[in-house]
């Protein structure tokens, strides 16, 4: 399929690795200009070197924490005029216990987790609206449909993007700018593969064991591969998914089991 964004602007944050990568690759092959924005520089680059390779895109880099103000301000001179936002926080969820979590705790995980695509969202929705056409996609988690405890900190987060999101893309659609999360569940990113050896010291067991004891608990009986979220980002951006706005799209190998 033809996903008619050839020549688009795109702003993909978290860019460097994981699931920003992925969807970074599959914008680039349906013949997207990139903006690519991560705190490390040299993975970014690296990133930004394969795609071109692979796919001849125009890539733009530009390294920083999107929690901070300044990061943001700096993407934006380097893509003013963006036709797609994807953000991502592009940082590890780690479990804490509630009590323990101080009032700056609770903030630092809802600039990361929400606020930070906000500010985004905030500043290029007018533009997109002008030019009648803009896709933003929020990488969000499963976990907001059925947070788990020890995460107070970041599912709260996460379920107040989905919902602020929500509300702000009723306001947005009737202008051709749609607003989705994509909410992934096992990918084989090294955010994953990362928490499962925490969990596998932590326990005293073996990483294989901790892997297959996750694996029982999903339907499809795999990890995915960080390609799927971005081809599926990838649709939610073409002209075909114009009519799709609001929606939180979990991507889990069937281990949500809600109807909605």
């Amino acid at each position: 399929m033809n996903l008619g964004i050839t020549g688009r602007k795109a702003i993909v944050c978290a860019a460097s690795k994981g699931l920003g990568r992925a969807c970074a690759f599959s914008l680039a092959r349906e013949g997207v200009e990139l903006t690519l924005i991560s705190r490390t520089r040299e993975t970014l680059e690296a990133t930004a070197s394969e795609i071109r390779a692979e796919h001849g895109a125009k890539v733009t880099i530009v390294t920083g924490d999107l929690a901070t103000e300044a990061a943001r301000e700096a993407v934006l001179e380097a893509c003013p005029a963006p036709d797609i936002l994807i953000t991502n926080p592009g940082s590890r969820q780690t479990p804490a216990d509630f009590r323990t979590l101080t009032r700056e705790d609770w903030l630092r995980w809802y600039d990361e987790h929400a606020l930070s695509a906000l500010g985004l969202i905030q500043h290029v929705a007018e533009g997109m609206s002008k030019r009648r056409f803009g896709r933003i996609v929020n990488i969000t988690v499963s976990f907001v449909k059925f947070p788990q405890i020890g995460f107070a900190h970041s599912h709260g987060a996460r379920a107040a993007l989905s919902a602020a999101s929500a509300s702000i893309a009723r306001e947005l659609i009737a202008h051709n700018v749609t607003i989705n999360n994509v909410l992934p569940g096992l990918v084989a990113t090294d955010a994953l593969t990362t928490n499962l050896q925490v969990l596998a010291e932590r326990a005293g067991r073996s990483y294989d064991d901790i892997v297959a004891e996750r694996l029982k608990t999903c339907p499809a009986g795999r990890f995915a591969d960080p390609a799927e979220t971005g081809d599926l980002v990838a649709y939610l951006c073409s002209a075909q998914a114009g009519f799709m706005t609001a929606q939180n799209i979990v991507q889990d190998g069937g281990v949500y089991q809600g109807l909605f």
